[in-house]
């Protein structure tokens, strides 16, 4: 059961600003309790106690520094244009913390591809990470978000701007190209939920 040495009230402000519900505790001794996915936090004096089978759905928004994270992201689209999803995960030290995926209507698959960036650094800072190292599969859009290629397209361009925002909240971030074998997970579940639909 993972501990985490801090102030009660400052770790409660980091989970109500991540949009965790935060309830009085059940005992005298817990200050409150919060839950997200498969984890529990119960705060006492001086510590929060995280307990549950996925303990890292509340770890990174406790630790003090917010932590790093492997983000990778993935967009596909049958058709381009054509029906459309995303894909993107978050991996620490501990293993995968969050995963997601969704149909995105019909678009493109650069389009597609911004948008699972979006999301995937969305939860990211969400989950309260302050460095990211990101990856995905896509050359076009690692390229233009780095600014080493022109964003001609006016709806990529207004992506790109978008990612740039969200990068800029991170302390420190890289983003870098990788073959579709290392971005396999992302990739799957962008296939997965076009397959459910």
């Amino acid at each position: 059961m993972p501990t985490v040495e801090c102030d009660p009230d400052e770790a409660r402000r980091r989970l109500e600003e991540a949009g965790v519900d935060v309830t009085p505790g059940n005992t005298d001794h817990e200050r409150w309790r919060a839950e997200r996915g498969d984890a529990t936090a119960v705060a006492y004096d001086g510590k929060v106690v995280v307990q549950g089978g996925s303990p890292t759905d509340l770890l990174p928004i406790l630790e003090p520094g917010g932590g790093r994270a492997h983000v990778y992201f993935d967009g596909a689209s049958r058709g381009n244009p054509g029906p459309a999803a995303i894909g993107w995960v978050i991996v620490t030290s501990d293993g995968i913390v969050a995963e997601g995926s969704k149909r995105i209507g019909k678009t493109t698959n650069n389009r597609a591809e911004y948008e699972a960036l979006v999301e995937a650094l969305t939860a990211a800072a969400e989950y309260g990470y302050d460095e990211v190292d990101v990856r995905g599969d896509s050359q076009l859009i690692v390229k233009q978000v780095r600014g080493e290629w022109k964003t001609n397209d006016p709806g990529l361009r207004e992506h790109r701007v978008t990612v740039r925002e969200l990068l800029d909240q991170f302390d420190r971030w890289s983003l870098e190209h990788v073959p579709r074998e290392i971005n396999d997970h992302a990739d799957s579940l962008a296939n997965e939920a076009l397959d459910n639909a």
